[in-house]
Order: structure tokens, then C-alpha cells, then sequence
């Protein structure tokens, strides 16, 4: 826990709602809270029942919760993690609830019907926890939800999400500076990578060593990074190597093969063709082009 508590980034969390399904629901019975704190693209509300005494963390917002807990998460980049504190009841029930952002899409939420669950949307960027008489109402859908199958499992749990947005009482958990938006909690992310692709492009560097820089696996990285930035990592990191290598054609008299090696590739077949990929001509037919015209194709 110590050392997770310490990372620069949170755990990013590989939930198993596929993209198949519009929302995945897991019923448990725990001695303990141990899970570290963590993010996640997935909106989630999360219901716990004889949890006295155990402390919820959303964002910067520490607080000791008290028999009952229901939150609302609907912020990717919002840290957080119910810790054991001092609660001591063996018999802990969790009911946590994950769906897709993209299930409410904006053309929907700006409907007159739905504008209450946009408006809750919007403030569960920060993490929203519900009073009692709201969890009291909403208890026995949530563990109804589970036994509804196909379409009506839908139509439950939006009428879950309508009631818990017309409720009352509802507390704002996050502060807005530790509630960073997707843009900027992203952008740290990619500028991590990038500034370590831009500094390592000449060694041999691995999908995985970049997926451990911002604690992902290398499944969830990939999905990430070509979402965020268009380009797959491998081709983002050819494209620099490639740049660099447009350079160093251009400016000095140094072997080809040399350069091959200088900018990262392994080969200098796999360079050929990733030159030819990105400019349209090998490095050769590149350097006389250059050195005839003095411009950069």
C-alpha cells in the first residue's frame, strides 16, 4: 500500500466491463477493504453496507463513512479507494457498478428527460456521496439490478441513475484543483511519454517500459495512446526516430548505416522502410535530393 500511496500516478485499474456490454455490475462480501487507489475510464457507483468505520477516499476528500456509503465516480482521471480504517464488521457488502461514459452520449443528456442525470454527471466529476434516506430508496434496485437480464437490466439501472440525480442532500466530495479534467490529467500522461520517447529514441525501447512510466498495462496503454495522440506507440516512436534521422542526413556526411544505429532501428532494412514509410523515398535517394535542392521533402 505504501509504495502505491507514493506513485506519481494512480494504479490504472483494467475493469472487466467488455465493449460489448453497456455496464457490468459485482456483487461482494469482504472482511476488508485492500484495493489501492486507483482510476478508470468507466463512470462507477459504488454501494457499501456495513461499512462503519471504514474511510472512502475520492480525490482529495478523506472521510469515515458510516453504516451505509453509495457514491458516484464519473471522472477517468478522479483517484479513488475505500481503505478498512477502523472498521472491524466481517460481513462488508459491496455492490459496485461500472458502465461506458459513451452509454449517455450528449445528443441524449440534452434531453428535457435526462437533463437531471447530466447535471449529476457534472458534479460526479468530483465524486458526489448520497445520504441515507437516498440509499435507502435505492438499495433494494441495486440488489434487484443483478438479477435483471438484457434490456431491463438497462431500464434499471437508468431508473437508478434518475432517482439518485432527483435526490436531495447530495454532497460534492473533490476539491476542483485535485478533480483535474480528462485533458490535462491526459496530457501530463502522453508529455510523460513523449518526453521519455524524445530522450531514449536511441535505445531500445519497449512497449512495456513505456506502459510502466504511467502505471498501465501494456493493453490498456496502447488503447490509450493511440486514442490520445492517432498513432499506434510503435509508429509515434519510428516517426521521431525517422525525424531524427531527416537530420542527420540532411546536416552531416555520416554513413547511413551509422545513422541507422544512432536513431534507434535495429536494422537497416526496418529503416529503409520506415523512412520510405514517412517521406516518401529512402534515405538515400533522400540525401541526394537534398544535397542537389538543399530543401527538406
Amino acid at each position: 500500500m505504501t509504495g502505491v500511496q507514493t506513485c506519481a500516478l494512480p494504479i490504472w485499474e483494467i475493469t472487466p466491463l467488455t465493449n460489448e456490454n453497456c455496464f457490468i455490475i459485482m456483487n461482494r462480501v469482504k472482511k476488508e477493504f485492500n484495493y489501492p487507489s486507483h482510476i478508470h475510464p468507466e463512470f462507477e457507483i459504488n454501494f457499501i453496507e456495513n461499512g462503519a468505520g471504514a474511510q472512502r477516499v475520492v480525490g482529495d476528500s478523506i472521510e469515515e463513512i458510516e453504516h451505509y456509503d453509495l457514491c458516484l465516480i464519473a471522472n477517468p482521471n478522479l483517484e479513488h479507494t475505500w481503505l478498512t480504517h477502523n472498521c472491524t464488521s466481517q460481513n462488508i457488502k459491496e455492490i459496485t457498478i461500472q458502465f461506458h461514459p459513451e452509454l449517455f452520449d450528449n445528443s441524449l443528456l440534452s434531453r428535457t428527460q435526462f437533463k437531471p442525470i447530466k447535471k449529476m454527471f457534472d458534479e460526479a466529476k468530483k465524486g458526489l456521496s448520497f445520504s441515507k434516506s437516498t440509499i435507502e430508496m435505492i438499495k433494494p434496485k441495486l440488489e434487484d439490478l443483478s438479477q435483471k437480464k438484457g434490456f431491463y437490466s438497462v431500464v434499471e439501472l437508468l431508473t437508478i441513475l434518475y432517482e439518485m440525480a432527483l435526490s436531495t442532500n447530495i454532497k460534492v466530495l473533490s476539491s476542483n484543483v485535485f478533480a483535474c479534467n480528462e485533458e490535462n490529467s491526459d496530457s501530463r500522461r502522453i508529455n510523460k511519454v513523449t518526453d521519455y520517447i524524445n530522450k531514449n529514441y536511441d535505445q531500445d525501447i519497449k512497449l512495456s517500459d513505456a506502459a510502466s512510466l504511467i502505471n498501465m498495462s501494456e493493453v490498456a496503454f496502447c488503447r490509450f495512446f493511440k486514442k490520445r495522440t492517432s498513432k499506434s506507440f510503435i509508429e509515434y516512436l519510428n516517426n521521431v526516430r525517422t525525424s531524427v534521422a531527416t537530420k542527420l542526413l540532411a546536416d552531416t556526411a555520416k554513413p547511413i548505416s551509422e545513422i541507422c544505429y544512432q536513431c534507434g532501428f535495429n536494422n537497416i532494412s526496418n529503416f529503409n522502410r520506415c523512412f520510405k514509410k514517412k517521406k516518401g523515398c529512402t534515405p538515400t535517394e533522400f540525401r541526394d535530393y537534398f544535397i542537389k535542392t538543399r530543401q527538406i521533402i
